[in-house]
């Protein structure tokens, strides 16, 4: 049988506390016991329970001091400020106790912190409110004129509601001449009235009586109430009915139907007709025992009006009247135990309950109630059990109270809710239970910092990106709930101090997204790294970092730059090429860079312009300009080459690069003959001095420039050996140097000899072994190799 919070608990409001686990000194002591008049006022005062405690009065309210009574209704309260025992309500005695004497209530006097219970009880003192009463107005006798002196007869008794010295203690009856009366007790102690006959009858001189029958109590003053008696002579009847048994001891299970056989009573009377017919009646039943038993008249069985209740009436005490047609009558007694059976399941008063529990906490107590059973012996003994599989326990605390505990410290995050079952069974037969269920609510401790779903984080970014641009997103969970579950972003302070993380990227809050505050350039920067943090809003805060790495994707935004041939608005570089030349002679070649990388760096060459289209040629890869076909004499001595060096990003960007080519017919010459020269002997000399003068010049600036380009390479490089891996030692390069740096589609810097050749009159420019400098150990391989594969792809000879 289950039963549910609110029908256990009614009107009772259960308070919310935590009690400590252990029981302090003095658990179960008792108090009082108390006593208060009936029909009191409501706030009358019964006792001070904080003298009785010995607490002082801040005590009754830091302390939780409450009253606990038995069954549904408040009869006392509690004045916390003063510490008074009041009256809840008027009490009346008969109401709560009937007959049973002494009206005791019993009730529980609860200290919540630490938990202490007392037990205590008030005793209801009985007032005289209540008169006898007859419940016959007026009782009829028929008395045999021959009935011997000294007989007595019975009558009804008076019921008085009243108990002690307030119940009837004494019957009067009215000025006669033949009757005295007698006050009898019974068994229960109840007293009924016995008139005694004190002087003949006869019937002929005085048929009929009329007394007047009074019931006295012993309150003071005194209650009274009256019956009327007639009494009719009769006849003379020489033989009462008598029973077989003067007394019949029944037992009967409070269980039995409505209309079940109790007993049958046999009476039996010597007379003979009318006089010996006999008829069965309760005598004198109460109200109560007329609505219990009904006894049929003729047959004398006595069966059950209504179904008997063990807890509420244990036993049954009656007399049985048999009277024969001739007035007789006998008696006796009948006595029904009522036996009990199990029909009543526990009762469960859940005294206080504790939801949320902190989770974490040691071992709690989460709720305190008590069990009861109005059933008796087996019957009236109970068990209680929660789930197996719950990590609390039930502990028997005083008297019927039990505590709920947990068994250790909880975890919301692994269960955040427990609904218990709390099952109390008796031991009758069958088994009778009650089961309450409760549910606590595991409340969040701040114990789980947030996680990142991932350690680290790469994001990829173009180059020449727009501000506030939102460049990829962290994010991190909270095993927690609510405020302790909220997460909150940060950047961390990056580890290298040179990098300028609070101008670069920053971050939102509350939902992790990472924006760039500025466009990025992947030629000042590749790559960056940095933490973020995400950090909860709990009390002590909790926090997880993880790393995050921006990589800058190369924008095709850099136009190849041509290294050689200088184009710097000085004299335009001019390239010798003898008229002897086969075809693929290399006449020069273009070496170029790009800023970018990957594909945006690949550079390809075309040969955009020339002055006789199909005499040169340039490689697409290399830009190597080789003569396409051997020479002629018919062939002009100037060239211009106009050659295009483009790379191969999206789209492509490019670069121009204009080449003078000058035929002639060998370097050995002392001068050199052009093709519209005069047969003039005078004209040639003169123009071959000039020749020579110009060519002279031209190679004394681009030595000069050669030089100063070195030199600047050299300055820069040694800036950038002092951090770096491999360190070139300065002061081995001859003087006339040309530096081709590493970058674009070149990997390493190198140093190419630049050697002008005496002659007879004509100069040659040859590209001599690159020199390579001397290197630590572990990058002397690697140079070498880079040496060798430039080299070999730009096809110099050595």
């Amino acid at each position: 049988m289950e039963i549910g919070w609110m029908h256990n608990q009614k009107q009772r409001q259960v308070l919310v506390f935590f009690v400590l686990l252990s029981m302090p000194a003095g658990v179960g002591a008792e108090l009082g016991p108390y006593s208060i008049v009936e029909e009191t006022e409501r706030g009358s005062f019964v006792a001070n329970l904080r003298k009785d405690l010995g607490l002082e009065l801040t005590e009754m309210s830091t302390r939780g001091v409450r009253i606990i009574s038995q069954g549904n209704k408040e009869h006392l309260q509690l004045a916390v400020q003063t510490g008074d025992l009041l009256i809840n309500e008027k009490l009346d005695r008969e109401e709560l106790c009937g007959p049973a004497e002494p009206c005791v209530l019993h009730f529980q006097v609860l200290m919540e912190k630490p938990l202490e219970i007392f037990q205590a009880e008030l005793r209801v003192r009985d007032i005289n409110d209540h008169s006898p009463v007859f419940t016959e107005k007026e009782m009829l006798l028929k008395i045999p004129e021959n009935s011997p002196l000294g007989n007595a007869f019975p009558l009804n008794n008076a019921v008085d509601l009243d108990v002690g010295s307030n119940n009837v203690q004494n019957y009067k009856i009215s000025s006669n001449s033949h009757f005295r009366v007698l006050t009898q007790e019974r068994r229960d102690g109840r007293k009924y009235p016995e008139l005694v006959l004190d002087k003949e009858l006869d019937r002929e001189e005085e048929p009929e009586l009329r007394l007047i029958l009074t019931a006295l109590d012993g309150g003071s003053p005194p209650r009274s109430g009256t019956a009327k008696v007639r009494i009719e002579i009769v006849d003379t009847n020489d033989n009462a009915p008598e029973f077989e048994q003067p007394i019949y001891k029944v037992q009967i299970p409070e269980d039995r139907p409505i209309g079940s056989l109790v007993v049958t009573v046999v009476a039996r009377d010597l007379d003979s007709g009318v006089n010996g017919k006999i008829s069965y009646t309760l005598f004198q039943p109460s109200d109560d025992m007329s609505k219990t038993l009904e006894v049929n008249p003729t047959t004398g069985e006595i069966r059950l009006r209504k179904q008997v209740d063990y807890e509420t009436v244990l036993s049954y005490e009656v007399d049985i009247k048999a009277t024969d047609g001739g007035g007789l009558s006998g008696k006796c007694t009948l006595l029904l135990q009522v036996v009990d059976v199990n029909d009543n399941p526990p009762e469960v008063t859940m005294s206080a309950l504790t939801s949320p529990i902190p989770e974490n906490s040691p071992e709690t107590v989460v709720a305190v109630f008590s069990v009861s059973d109005p059933d008796s012996g087996q019957n009236g003994k109970t068990i209680s059990s929660i789930q197996e599989d719950l990590p609390f326990l039930l502990k028997p605390s005083v008297k019927n109270f039990y505590t709920l505990t947990t068994k250790r410290a909880l975890d919301r995050e692994a269960r955040a809710q427990y609904n218990i079952t709390i099952t109390v069974t008796d031991l009758g037969t069958p088994r009778l239970k009650t089961q309450l269920n409760i549910t606590v609510l595991i409340s969040d401790v701040n114990d789980n910092a947030p996680v990142f779903f991932q350690t680290s984080y790469t994001l990829l970014v173009p180059e020449n990106n727009s501000p506030a641009l939102h460049i990829g997103s962290v994010s991190a969970t909270d095993r927690d709930s609510g405020t302790n579950a909220q997460v909150t972003y940060s950047l961390l302070t990056p580890q290298d101090p040179h990098l300028p993380l609070a101008s670069l990227v920053s971050i939102n809050a509350d939902n992790g997204h990472l924006f760039a505050l500025r466009s990025l350039d992947y030629e000042a920067l590749q790559a960056f790294e940095f933490r973020v943090g995400a950090t909860d809003r709990g009390s002590p805060a909790l926090s997880s970092e993880a790393l995050v790495r921006v990589v800058v994707v190369d924008d095709n935004d850099n136009s190849p730059f041509v290294l050689y041939p200088l184009q710097n608005g000085s004299a335009p570089c001019t390239e010798l090429v003898p008229r002897a030349a086969e075809a693929g002679y290399l006449v020069t070649k273009v070496v170029a860079v790009d800023g970018d990388s990957g594909q945006n760096a690949w550079l390809s060459f075309q040969l955009l312009k020339a002055t006789e289209p199909g005499l040169f040629s340039v490689w697409a890869h290399n830009g190597e300009v080789r003569t396409a076909r051997p020479l002629s004499e018919r062939d002009a001595a100037k060239h211009r080459l106009v050659v295009l060096v483009k790379d191969n990003g999206e789209p492509p960007l490019s670069a121009t690069v204009t080449l003078h080519v000058l035929l002639v017919d060998g370097f050995s010459q002392p001068y050199l003959p052009l093709p519209e020269a005069a047969p003039d002997q005078a004209q040639a000399d003169s123009l071959t001095v000039y020749l020579v003068i110009a060519l002279a010049s031209v190679s004394s600036l681009f030595l000069f420039l050669v030089l100063l380009f070195v030199a600047v390479r050299l300055c820069r490089r040694n800036r950038a050996a002092l951090g770096g891996r491999c360190s070139v030692p300065e002061g081995h390069f001859s003087g006339h140097l040309v530096d081709v740096s590493g970058t674009g589609t070149l990997s390493q810097s190198y140093q190419y000899e630049v050697c002008l050749m005496d002659g007879s009159g004509t100069n040659e420019f040859k590209f001599l072994k690159p020199i390579i400098p001397n290197l630590p150990p572990q990058c002397a391989g690697k140079e070498i190799e880079e040496n060798s594969n430039f080299h070999n792809s730009f096809g110099f000879n050595y």
